[in-house]
């Protein structure tokens, strides 16, 4: 128990110093949209000024570029329908209905995107219920959210989070999770073990996510590459994530079909030998120093080294159906990991044992 609230406690911490930046964006932003809107633009109470640099530096973790101009044009847009008609119309339930009504329609007819939809209509919302009949007025509420939304994406680029953090931890949590596979199913074997293959085969059907996650993760990198004159001398580190992006992803389909196979050999009169479970666990070692070598910006040779020991390895003889099926997988989890190091497809595939090739006695 005191293991596990240990455990918590540090993947918090480790999730907090990830956010920190952004959170630190978001306080410096809102504050000096507030300064802008007061000072230059002569607004008396710039609410929504603050308020886009929220939300603008709130979805650029994670989101694209376009997703944050949404959100911007979208509360804009939003905020400007509903006060006009609010200042013409007054206020209460058939005029909300109108403002909303009216405010999601001219957004769906400029955009069609349902972010940008909702964000006009919640606007409009906010506008019509809780701020009417202030002085200010809905072109002065425009301004208010597009000066917070440029102040915003200035925020995510002149005090970023670093882009070769975010995508390093989140692809670290993709390798782990295929090393985790790989290395319950060997143990499965060397056990002959039904209960701890079916474990293996629940824990590979949840990685699904982590490799979203890190999809996500890498386009933030990359956008903050790309807008943040900070981080340019990151883009040739990160180009070696985004080589690794698709490659890892199938690694990690591989192995979940590579599990699923080995809980039906099990099953078998042979079970699979042992030898395929030393061959797993190289793979899966190989992973992890595929994940070290990435963190430390370096070119992955060592884990390429690794790969290509294994994939010449020769296969057992007088394997049962369901272990030629495990030996296929392993052997493109291989290739896969090879193309993760950057090796071209073909040449990683050429670096295979052939199949039609004579077993060793």
């Amino acid at each position: 128990m005191r293991t596990r609230l240990s455990d918590h406690v540090r993947e918090r911490l480790g999730t907090f110093g990830l956010m920190a930046p952004s959170i630190v964006q978001c306080a410096v932003g809102s504050a000096l949209a507030w300064i802008v809107a007061i000072e230059l633009l002569g607004h008396a109470h710039p609410f929504f000024a603050p308020i886009s640099v929220l939300i603008c530096v709130g979805v650029g973790l994670g989101q694209r570029l376009r997703r944050v101009a949404e959100l911007v044009i979208g509360v804009s847009l939003g905020v400007g329908v509903g006060d006009l008609l609010v200042s013409w119309i007054g206020s209460g339930p058939w005029q909300l209905a109108l403002v909303v009504g009216l405010a999601m329609a001219i957004a769906l007819l400029l955009n069609g995107g349902a972010l940008f939809v909702a964000q006009a209509g919640s606007s409009a919302v906010l506008v019509a219920t809780l701020l009417p009949g202030e002085n200010a007025g809905g072109l002065d509420r425009m301004a208010d959210a597009l000066t917070g939304g440029v102040i915003g994406v200035a925020a995510v680029a002149l005090m970023p989070a670093s882009p070769f953090t975010i995508a390093a931890k989140h692809l670290s949590g993709v390798l782990d999770a295929l090393s985790t596979v790989l290395e319950q199913a060997a143990e499965s074997i060397e056990k002959r073990d039904v209960d701890l293959a079916a474990e293996a085969l629940e824990e590979a059907r949840t990685t699904q996510t982590a490799v979203e996650e890190f999809t996500m993760a890498l386009e933030t990198s990359k956008e903050i590459t790309m807008i943040s004159p900070l981080h340019w001398h990151r883009r040739a580190a990160l180009a070696r994530y985004e080589t690794a992006a698709v490659p890892v992803d199938l690694a990690l389909r591989n192995a979940r079909v590579l599990v699923r196979r080995t809980l039906a050999a099990l099953g078998e009169a042979s079970p699979p030998p042992t030898a395929l479970a030393e061959a797993m666990r190289e793979v899966s070692e190989a992973a992890l120093l595929l994940q070290l070598e990435l963190a430390a910006g370096r070119d992955p040779v060592l884990a390429r080294q690794a790969l290509l020991a294994v994939a010449a390895r020769e296969r057992p003889e007088r394997l049962g159906f369901s272990a030629h099926v495990i030996i296929a997988q392993l052997r493109s989890i291989a290739v896969d990991l090879l193309q993760a190091t950057g090796m071209e497809h073909e040449e990683a595939s050429r670096s295979l044992t052939p199949l039609d090739e004579p077993q060793a006695s």
